[in-house]
Order: structure tokens, then sequence, then C-alpha cells
């Protein structure tokens, strides 16, 4: 995500190493870099100047303590900057009213559907809310057979109204069922264009006159760069949403749109997309996506996600497994389970300080355990309790039922062997919870 700018911005610092301090003649090579850096990512051009004004204002103001270098400076400061841009802190979602109404607009193809679907399914999962999913896309028949699909994947039911073609209508019937069926979300889904056009634009602003939304959001491909920042303002114009979506992040080496986005429509970036998985849908941190830019990664966000999949009392049997040397290859399967649920493996990687840059070329994708789970499901129930017993006749058949060769097999019984006993160790220094302690960060 955004590696060019990335590199492109730590080039920009490294003009100002092994200088003793910063001077209006040292920091303007470096701003113009970081100008051009901005301006190469999509960044609208008035933005990237306004940006790098404000940059070298309080770089020459700043009084650099001895101990901090002039670029580890420029650094901190264009880090605060850039997540001011981006809005400052977090903006949550509005989720009042009876039911609560959230609207999602946007242009064909930026992922509405696939959005509402994952919105209702955070929703439903981290808030504790029934949700209700409109199927307002009346002219694509292709949309509300999605909608369907993804509402039984999280358990959302969807408001249809076959041969109703007046979206305004459905909308309004829809909230009327909410109330009557104790539902306390409504997302609706409505129509995209190719383009702009003024038939969307009244019909998006009447069904927000007659719902009524407490929250209206606007969805867009990040990947169309400056063309996300238009259209955005375009549709604000006529709109006034509440927030912007910004989808398809995965795809998004630039990172213009998250930047500009705030800067030219006034309105917070509440939520960015990445891939078709329901749950890969996080909540704009401006903070943490300025260290994700500068490389710095993005820790807290990695830790959240372990948590979403952390079982406490699964751990507490986990750890007595490991101190045991009980672990065995079911356990093993467990937890490529829970790593897989938290997300795209290059994207975690990408939270952790500096291993964002040294996987910059190389490609994990979500196949990545394949062969690994191959090979555990062609054990018996009596090998993957106990490996001791696979002996050389075991491992040859395996790897037959696996598609795998011997060398397979036998690297992933070492790898195994050495984890567990590495997990044994560590286990066995791990300390006691303190009672009522809660992962979370509250006690219970």
């Amino acid at each position: 995500m955004f590696e060019n700018l990335t590199d492109k911005l730590e080039r920009s610092f490294q003009i100002l190493k092994g200088e003793g301090r910063i001077t209006e003649i040292n920091v303007a090579e470096s701003l113009k870099e970081i100008r051009r850096a901005l301006i190469d990512a999509d960044v609208n051009y008035k933005v990237a100047k306004n940006f790098t004004d404000e940059v070298k204002t309080k770089a020459l103001g700043q009084d650099v303590l001895k101990s901090v270098k002039p670029g580890q400076m420029m650094t901190k400061i264009v880090r605060d900057e850039l997540a001011a841009l981006m809005g400052g802190t977090m903006t949550d979602i509005t989720l009042e009213g009876n039911p609560a109404v959230i609207l999602i607009a946007g242009l064909q193809g930026s992922g509405k559907t696939t959005f509402s679907g994952k919105l209702a399914n955070l929703i439903k999962s981290k808030k504790g809310r029934q949700v209700l999913l409109v199927a307002g896309d009346v002219y694509r028949p292709a949309a509300i057979e999605q909608l369907k699909i993804l509402g039984q994947q999280i358990g959302v039911e969807v408001y249809t109204e076959e041969g109703n073609q007046n979206p305004v209508q459905i909308a309004e019937n829809a909230i009327k069922y909410a109330r009557t069926n104790h539902l306390n979300t409504v997302i609706v889904d409505t129509a995209g264009r190719l383009a702009v056009d003024e038939q969307m634009m009244q019909e998006i602003t009447a069904i927000k006159a007659a719902v009524k939304p407490g929250e209206t959001l606007f969805v867009v491909d990040s990947m169309t760069g400056q063309d996300a920042v238009n259209t955005a303002k375009e549709f604000n114009d006529r709109l006034d949403f509440d927030g912007v979506v910004l989808t398809k992040l995965d795809g998004d080496t630039r990172g213009g749109a998250a930047i500009s986005i705030r800067a030219v429509v006034n309105k917070p970036l509440k939520f960015i997309s990445s891939g078709e998985k329901m749950d890969a849908l996080q909540v704009f941190h401006p903070e943490r996506m300025a260290d994700r830019i500068l490389g710095m990664g993005d820790i807290v966000s990695l830790v959240e996600k372990a948590q979403e999949q952390y079982d406490e009392e699964e751990a507490r049997r986990l750890k007595k497994k490991l101190v045991k040397n009980q672990f065995d290859f079911n356990d093993f399967l467990t937890q490529i389970s829970q790593i897989k649920k938290m997300g795209n493996l290059k994207d975690l990687a990408g939270m952790i300080p500096g291993v964002g840059k040294m996987l910059k070329n190389v490609e994990i994708n979500d196949d990545v355990f394949k062969q690994t789970e191959a090979i555990i499901h062609s054990m018996t129930p009596a090998e993957r309790a106990d490996p001791s017993i696979i002996n050389g006749s075991r491992r040859q058949r395996i790897a037959t039922g696996s598609g795998t060769t011997m060398q397979d097999v036998n690297r992933l019984l070492k790898q195994f062997e050495d984890t567990r006993k590495v997990m044994k160790s560590v286990a066995g220094g791990m300390p006691k919870m303190p009672k009522g302690f809660n992962p979370r960060g509250f006690k219970r």
C-alpha cells in the first residue's frame, strides 16, 4: 500500500542527512522532493503546495534538540502534518434514530454493494446491532442478487421488492419493515452510474430527503486517484454527505485520494476497504495511516486485529499443551485459521515497522498456507495428534495424498518440531494473567 510514495518521501528526508540543523537553504530541496512525491502520488497540486508550505513553517520554527537529527525532525513534522491533512483523528459513524439509517452512494463499480455488506457485518459483529440491508439498485439485477448472497454470508436480512422500480418507495418501505421487525439499523444500497449524471443525482437526493439518514457515506475507488477526489466534490456539492469510504486500497500504490480527499471536500474519511472478504474493512485512523505512509508500520491496528481473533479460553488451553509439549497438528491448523481471519498477509506484515519495506517486491498471497493445510489434512487423526508416529511409509502416503513430495512433508515436520520447541520455551516463561484481565484493556 502506497509503496511508491513511501520510498520517495524517505529519499526526501535523506537530503537532510549529515546536516547539523534545519535552515531555509537545506530544507528547500527536501521540501521540493516532498512536493514532487505528493504530486506523483496524484495528490492535488494545491493541496501538495499548501502542505509543504505548512511543513516549512513548522520546520523553520522548530528548535532541533541536539539528540534529534534534522532528518528525524523533518520526518516527525511531515508525519504530524500528514495526519492533520487526512483529518487528525478518527471519526465514527452516527447510529441514531429508530432505526438508524445509513445511505450508501457512489459511482458504478466503486464497490458500494460489497461495502454495504462489509459495513453490515462490522455493525452487527462489533456494535451488536440488528441490521437490515436494502437493495435499492433497481436497475442492475446483479446488484440485488449480490446483496442477497452477501446477506446470507454474514447472516443479515436483505429487503427487496420484486418488480418495484421506485427506489425511494423501496427505501421508505424498508424502514417501516425494520421498525415492525425490531431491526435497529438500516443500510440502503443505491444505484450508481458510470459517470456523474443529473438523473442519478436527483434520484439519490430524493432518497435522502425521503428517509432522512443519520449517516450518508460516499464510496469511491481509491485507485482512480485525483478522479476520486473530483467525483467526491461533485457528489458532496449536491448530496452533502457525512463521510467518505475508500475501496480497493490494497491495489493503490500511490495514495493520492487518501491524502487529498479530506482537504478538498472537508468531509472525514471514515472507512478504508481492501479485498473481497467481509471482514476486510477498517475504520480510518489518520495518524495510523500517516505512520504507514512513512514506513513506520501500524502496530496498534495489528494488535487490534489479533485481539479480535483472541479467545481467552482457547489461549489457556493452548498454553497448557505447550508447556506439556502436547502441541499437535490440530492446534497448528487452528492457529493458521486464526491468522487467515486477520486479513491479507502482506498487508498484516506491512503493519510491522520496517517489514513493509523489506517485502516491497515480495508476493505473499492468501494461498501461502494451502500446501501446509493439504499435508495436515492428509494425515490420520492419530498422526495429527501424535506426529512422532509418522514414519517413512506414513510420510510417503501423506505426500501422495496431499499432492506434494516427501521433501515437502519432511520440511513441514521439521518446521513443526522447531516451532513446538520455541513455543514451549516461550509458554514456560509467560506470566500468569491477573484475575479479571481482559486483552481488550479493561477489567471485567
